[in-house]
């Protein structure tokens, strides 16, 4: 039997949709749009402009970044 449960960054994606109004990909779009720069200050963006926990903006900016990098 397969294990089809999300995890890792992805795991939090539903909360972060319910908590925050906005789909995932709107959040990416938003990330998209800003000039480079590191992990920590995208996460320290999105908890600074749009309100969102750092576990929540922590695991969106890890998952964004990782999919850019492929």
């Amino acid at each position: 039997m397969a294990d089809d449960k999300v995890k890792g960054p992805a795991s939090y994606f539903p909360a972060i949709e319910a908590r925050y109004g906005c789909p995932i990909a709107e959040w990416k779009a938003l990330l998209s749009a800003r000039p480079p720069a590191r992990h920590m200050e995208h996460v320290a963006w999105l908890k600074t402009e749009h309100g969102m926990g750092h576990g929540h903006a922590n695991a969106l900016v890890a998952d964004w970044l990782a999919r850019r990098e492929n």
